[in-house]
Parts: structure tokens; C-alpha cells; sequence
């Protein structure tokens, strides 16, 4: 027989709803039973009414207090295989949130839970009461006359009762739906430490991808485009030197194609160098800082002190700030004679430190390239401080955290 889908979603519902309620009745029950056993054991014991009811009294605590893991994970599978819930492991810090659920709340939906089942069981058995009557005897029948006006009104109670219980199962469900988790699961807290552990480590995943794709980007502009680049001005070199005989304005323009090509060339370069240097991968923060040292336009003193290499993610974000401060000593502070460049570890901290003389005045609330810098040491937990006094000096520092 096919049903209106209507109707199959709400036998379908109702399957659901009752199976999880018959499922946790015993369960429920079953600490209701310990709890029983315990205040009649504790009743007899202050009485002195038995000489074994301490001793049974301590047993039934003990299974008590062990039961409470189990009728969790058991809750736990129930939400999970009949609702789809899945309710996650709370940490260590919470076990008295368990036994309160199973002694207060457990308790009173085990009575609730038997009380819905047992009136669908009823009313199952009260709407076929017209069937247990013609199972009997028909002699029975003949000595009950006017019985069918009693079962009438039994079936009808049936009925009745099997009208209500999908409403009272569906909100049954749904207040242990509400109760349970919060008491059996995680706590705000533990999901709020859980949330960051998770944004930490997908955000250290995606510095990660960022820091690979700017190799991947440098890797193809020094193997692909610069040595195309490096080609056109060789050849065009070539052209230079051997074809004499061209007229002059043949020359000039040969001449004004090398020059392009040698500054294309160094000014691709400089980019490669920019978005991830070769020489960070092969020789380390020491060497790649000291190259940056020598191409600054003004004197710079470089102090390095790292006992070991970093992660490749700490020493790309270390360059890029030298990198970026050294461009901005360039290119922003006015009147600046020298700058000073230290790098320091201090446990789990590398700590960069760049100072200048010039005449100060930077800030970073008002949307410069050290609004960019500062992000840029904030995607890996570092800290960034400036101090730009007008009239200088200026130091910016950071500090980012490399695990030992």
C-alpha cells in the first residue's frame, strides 16, 4: 500500500520519535533504579534495620558513579544513530554535569519517556479491542450483552490516544534535544577554545598555501619570464655589437631595446626578490637580510643572532618586514643618515627590531604600508609596535612567536 507522501513523513517521524524514546526509557530508568536503591540502602542503614545494607549501600554508589560514562556514551550513540545529533565529548573538567543530567533530568525523562511509550502501546491495544473481543469465545459474546458499547468507547479512547502521542513524542524529542547536548556536550568555553584551535591551525594553513604559492610565482618569474628577458637582451647585445652597418636610427633603436630589456630585467628582479628571495630558502634569514643590507640606499647595521633555522613561514614574514621597513627609511624618513636592523631569539619569540634616524612622524593608523605590515605580522600571532616621534627616531618592533 503507498501512502501520500504527507502522511510517510509523519509515519516516518513518528517511527523515529518512538524509537528514540524507547531506546533512552531504559536507560533513564535504570539510574532511576540505582537512585531508588540508594535512598532505600541509606534509609535502612541510619535505621540499623539490616546489618549488609552498608555494604550493599557502598556497592550500589560505586556502580553508581561507574555507570555514568557508560549511560553518557550510550546517550551519546542514541542522538547520533536515531536524530542524527552528534554530541561531542565534553573534556574532564565536567563529569558533575553528567551525574546531574542522569540523577535530576535522566530520571524525569525516563518517567516521561515510559508514559508516552506505554500510551502508544496502549492505545494500540485499545483501538483493536473489537479484535480481542471476537478472538473470545462466542459463548462469551452471548453472556456480555451491551459489551460492544463499553469496547466502543475503549476504542475511541484508543484512538484518541494514538492521535496524541505523535504530538507529545515530537515535543519530548525536542526538549531532549535542547537539554541534552548542553549538558552532555562541550560547554561554551570548550567550544570556544575548540573554535580557535580550529581558526588558528585553518589560518596557519592558509599562510602556509600563501607562502607556497609566492615561491611557486617567484619560481616561474626567474625560470620563465626573466630568462626570456635575460635572452632578448642578449640577443639584442648581439645585435648591438655585430651589426655595424645599420643605419643610425636602426642603431638608436636597438640601442633603447637593450637598455628597456636591462632595466626590465632589474626591475624583475628586484620583484622576485621581493615576493620571496632564493637565497631565504637556501641560506636562511642571516644571508637573505644581509642582501637586503647591502642594496639599501643608506648605511645599515645588521645584527643577527639565531642559534638555528626558523619555519619557512616566520622567515618569509621576518624578510618581508626588513624588506618593507628599510623601503620605507628609503623612501619616507626624511633626514635619515643610517639604519639599524637586529634580530633576536629569545626562547620562542624572534623578536626584529629596525630603527632609524631620521625626522620621525610615521603613523600607522592612517592607512600607510605599515597598516599592511602590521596584518602581515598579525597572520602569524606576532605583535607589531612602532614608536615615531616627530623629530625622530623611529623603531618599529615585532615579535613573532617560532615554537622551539
Amino acid at each position: 500500500m503507498k501512502f501520500p507522501p504527507r502522511l510517510r513523513r509523519a509515519l516516518t517521524r513518528l517511527n523515529r520519535d518512538t524509537a528514540f524514546l524507547a531506546l533512552g526509557a531504559p536507560l533513564h530508568l535504570f539510574m532511576g533504579f540505582l537512585l531508588f536503591m540508594i535512598f532505600g540502602l541509606g534509609m535502612d542503614t541510619l535505621m540499623g534495620r539490616s546489618s549488609d545494607a552498608p555494604v550493599v549501600l557502598g556497592f550500589t554508589l560505586v556502580l553508581t558513579v561507574f555507570s555514568v560514562p557508560a549511560l553518557t556514551a550510550s546517550q551519546r550513540w542514541r542522538f547520533r544513530q536515531v536524530l542524527g545529533i552528534d554530541i561531542p565529548r565534553s573534556g574532564w573538567q565536567r563529569p558533575w554535569r553528567q551525574f546531574g543530567y542522569h540523577c535530576l533530568y535522566g530520571v524525569l525523562f525516563g518517567g516521561l519517556e515510559a508514559l508516552v511509550v506505554g500510551l502508544l502501546l496502549a492505545g494500540v491495544a485499545a483501538s483493536l479491542t473489537f479484535v480481542w473481543i471476537y478472538a473470545l469465545p462466542w459463548q462469551w459474546r452471548l453472556e456480555h450483552i451491551g459489551y460492544t458499547t463499553q469496547v466502543g468507547y475503549v476504542s475511541v479512547a484508543g484512538l484518541l490516544a494514538l492521535a496524541a502521542v505523535p504530538g507529545l513524542a515530537a515535543a519530548l524529542v525536542r526538549l531532549e534535544s535542547y537539554v541534552v547536548p548542553t549538558l552532555l556536550g562541550r560547554s561554551r568555553e570548550e567550544d570556544l577554545v575548540r573554535r580557535v584551535e580550529d581558526l588558528t591551525a585553518s589560518r596557519a594553513g592558509a599562510v602556509d598555501a600563501a607562502d607556497a604559492e609566492r615561491r611557486r610565482i617567484e619560481r616561474d618569474l626567474h625560470d620563465g619570464a626573466q630568462q626570456r628577458l635575460v635572452s632578448l637582451a642578449l640577443n639584442l647585445g648581439l645585435a648591438k655589437a655585430t651589426l655595424t652597418d645599420l643605419p643610425p636610427e636602426a642603431r638608436e633603436v636597438i640601442d633603447a631595446a637593450h637598455q628597456e630589456a636591462k632595466e626590465a630585467i632589474e626591475e624583475l628582479s628586484s620583484l622576485v626578490r621581493g615576493l620571496h628571495p632564493a637565497v631565504l630558502d637556501e641560506l636562511g634569514l642571516d644571508a637573505a637580510l644581509s642582501g637586503l643590507a647591502a642594496r639599501a640606499p643608506l648605511p645599515v647595521r645588521l645584527r643577527v643572532d639565531l642559534p638555528q633555522r626558523l619555519t619557512p613561514a616566520v622567515e618569509a614574514v621576518a624578510y618581508f618586514v626588513v624588506s618593507e621597513a628599510l623601503t620605507n627609511v628609503a623612501k619616507h624618513a626624511r633626514e635619515a643618515t643610517r639604519a639599524d636592523v637586529t634580530v633576536t631569539r629569545l626562547g620562542g619569540i624572534l623578536r626584529v627590531v629596525i630603527a632609524d634616524d631620521g625626522a620621525g612622524g610615521a603613523d600607522p593608523s592612517k592607512g600607510s604600508g605599515l597598516t599592511g605590515l602590521a596584518q602581515r605580522v598579525r597572520s602569524v600571532d606576532g605583535t607589531f609596535r612602532m614608536s615615531s616621534p616627530v623629530g625622530g627616531p623611529t623603531m618599529m618592533s615585532v615579535e613573532l612567536p617560532c615554537p622551539i
